[in-house]
């Protein structure tokens, strides 16, 4: 999740950070030693991101003379090798930047602290409990969540109210509703809808639980996986949109950035992008573009999309633990994670921070509809499965692209998708 804009308006360098710290310990080493200073391992590579993550830290060490914490610059690009070398060489910082589906094998291999008893109480009752339970294992909290992404619609308004649509206004927007808009906004040169999915998997997995597709039970090398029905259910939806034509088919062989230029230029109405375009489409979208974010899509079990959030967490070896839980409690208090998510255009973890970045953002294109749908994240079993990286690259992908291509049916995307996992697995 990654991959994701510059968020550019005008309030992301005003924002001030309002809090005072809680107060963090003095260490081990004593006033006569100087103050503790903690590490922190920071992936933050945007400019207004990596000024919020300077902020927060300048207002913790204005606050906390003896615990001061220094920023170590990194990037997410060979980060989880990096880490590999680090926590083998005893050289990984205190604190460290990730996200959920990197650190759960980390912990199983006992590299990080156990939180449970040091993370506030009021920033876990504020996050939902699936987004809370891609940071615990083996019922230990191992990292906070503090930003995600969701898919969602993007419509040229335009382009839909031509062909007589009402723009969808609810909470939600089943997928029938998608189709039969699909149906009606193609015509000529445009297609209904545009969708990056040359890399599939992940949107479908993201995705999945709307139908109840899960896919995985279990964890680590004990877990096993089912597709059904509900696991099924976004990929059948996609090849009968692609067979009807109001799906066009060369975005399937395209990224979501690539499809943005089709959707400038009118050559498709809607498309299922990361939340995080809405950044993107604002700053870069041709002028006078008239678009709109339409309600997250629901499926039969509801509008449940799997969490993996970009997370924070605690190496076991640090000898100031304490000091850091008591850090990222002040990091993932409700204005300081709003203003990293707005500059990040991500979506906050924990509701107090929606609602602020809400406020914050009032009037600007989508972002009510985009932080709304931080309320349907749940669990992502996938997260804990160990053969899954192996499964998604050589199996699921793959398996997915010969569908999307129309070269495989339902029946045999079922057994390539298990008959490969059985064959990683045995």
């Amino acid at each position: 999740m990654h991959t994701r804009g510059a968020f550019i308006v005008a309030s992301v360098t005003g924002t001030v950070l309002l809090l005072t710290a809680c107060g963090g310990g003095s260490g081990d080493d004593g006033a006569d030693e100087g103050p503790v200073t903690l590490t922190f391992q920071s992936l933050s590579d945007q400019p207004a991101a990596i000024e919020a993550t300077e902020n927060i830290v300048d207002a913790w060490n204005a606050e906390n003379p003896d615990v001061q914490v220094e920023i170590v610059p990194a990037g997410w690009d060979g980060i989880y090798d990096k880490l590999i070398t680090q926590f083998n060489g005893g050289a990984a910082p205190d604190i460290i930047h990730y996200e959920a589906a990197g650190i759960v094998p980390f912990a199983v291999d006992g590299y990080l602290a156990d939180l449970t008893d040091l993370i506030s109480e009021d920033f876990v009752s504020d996050v939902p409990e699936g987004v809370m339970s891609t940071v615990t294992v083996d019922d230990q909290v191992v990292g906070y969540p503090t930003e995600l992404q969701s898919y969602m619609v993007f419509a040229n308004r335009t382009l839909l109210e031509q062909a007589g649509v009402e723009i969808p206004t609810g909470d939600t927007m089943t997928w029938d509703e998608l189709q039969e808009i699909a149906r009606a906004t193609t015509s000529g040169t445009t297609a209904g809808l545009g969708w990056g999915l040359k890399s599939p998997t992940a949107a479908f997995m993201t995705m999945g639980p709307s139908f109840g597709g899960t896919y995985f039970e279990g964890s680590g090398a004990d877990a096993t996986l089912t597709v059904g029905d509900g696991e099924l259910a976004i990929p059948e939806i996609v090849s009968e949109m692609t067979a009807e034509g109001t799906l066009a088919p060369v975005t399937l062989t395209q990224s979501g950035s690539e499809v943005l230029a089709s959707f400038y230029a009118g050559q498709v109405a809607m498309t299922i992008q990361g939340s995080y375009q809405a950044a993107n489409i604002t700053a870069d979208a041709p002028e006078g573009f008239d678009w709109v974010v339409l309600p997250p899509l629901e499926g039969s079990e509801g509008a449940g999309q799997a969490a993996n959030p970009q997370t924070l967490s605690v190496n076991i070896d640090s000898e100031h633990v304490e000091e850091a839980a008591d850090f990222l409690n002040f990091f993932t208090e409700p204005e300081n994670l709003a203003a990293l998510n707005q500059a990040d255009a991500l979506i906050p973890s924990s509701t107090s921070a929606r609602d602020l970045m809400a406020e914050e953002l009032a009037g600007e294109p989508g972002w009510d509809v985009v932080l709304s749908s931080g309320e349907y994240f749940t669990e992502a079993p996938y997260l804990f499965v160990d053969a899954y990286a192996q499964w998604k690259d050589t199996v699921a992908t793959p398996a997915f692209q010969r569908f999307l291509a129309g070269e495989t049916d339902s029946a045999t995307l079922a057994d390539e998708l298990t008959s490969g996992w059985d064959e990683i697995t045995s």
